[in-house]
């Protein structure tokens, strides 16, 4: 396969995902360690993806945006009512992690002025707390994701092994009978990691995201403890975490 081929092969695997692993990428492209290199590189002087450790990241306009001020205003009132919901389940003195995302976010601006311990891998909710005198915030570190404001990737997981916190609080790309699921592989792992060291998991997320599968399964719905959301949300989607014996609250 000529280097033009194989270029625009990679470009089309990146339209239906937006992190790829080498491993993958030499497989498709039945190539070289090195051969998938310099393509990596050509694509990512164009612009067009950005390299982190183990593959790379797609820079190219997704058909659903994937920025955080288009995230934030979209569905705001419900958000803010889920925001001031999850933060009155969060007690003093507690280590809490807040996933990335723009309803995480509103649960974020609740919890100012709290006295509790915050690991986060999201820029925007770190910088919520910025000058607080009462909340310590720990960032995970990792490549940081474009677009979202997120740390994702090896180090991010690697450095959620060394911690363990009483509650993660996580927004969602979408739920169903299958379980949660969110936009791409790298934020999944993250969000793995998440689960694996909390003792308790909140799902923050409106109504919207329930009957929606994302792109990359996450886990299944015995996973959570408890769901969050508007009062838009549907009987059959209460009853489908009731039935997985997830409490539900509406805000």
């Amino acid at each position: 396969m000529k280097a033009t081929e194989r270029r625009l092969r990679i470009q089309d695997l990146f339209s239906s995902e937006e992190f790829i692993d080498a491993d993958k990428l030499r497989r498709q492209l039945r190539a070289s360690d090195s051969t998938v290199r310099r393509d990596l590189i050509a694509l990512e002087k164009k612009g067009l993806l950005k390299r982190v450790h183990g593959g790379a990241v797609s820079l190219q306009a997704r058909a659903e945006p994937l920025d955080s001020d288009w995230l934030s205003n979209r569905f705001h009132q419900e958000k803010l009512h889920i925001g001031k919901a999850v933060s009155e389940l969060v007690e003093e003195g507690q280590t809490i992690i807040l996933d990335g995302g723009s309803t995480v976010a509103e649960v974020a601006r609740q919890l100012q002025g709290r006295s509790l311990q915050i690991i986060t891998n999201s820029i925007p909710i770190a910088q919520i707390f910025y000058d607080s005198k009462s909340t310590e915030v720990t960032l995970t570190g990792g490549f940081l994701y474009p677009r979202l404001g997120v740390l994702l990737g090896p180090l991010c997981e690697q450095m959620l092994d060394h911690v363990a916190a009483d509650i993660l609080i996580m927004g969602i790309g979408g739920i169903t009978e299958a379980g949660l699921s969110n936009s791409n592989t790298l934020i999944v792992g993250s969000e793995r990691k998440m689960i694996e060291v909390s003792h308790r998991v909140i799902v923050a997320a409106d109504h919207s995201k329930f009957g929606r599968n994302a792109m990359v399964h996450l886990s299944s719905l015995d996973t959570v403890d408890l769901v969050v959301s508007d009062h838009a949300l549907a009987t059959p989607y209460r009853q489908l975490l009731e039935r997985h014996e997830v409490r539900v609250v509406l805000a």
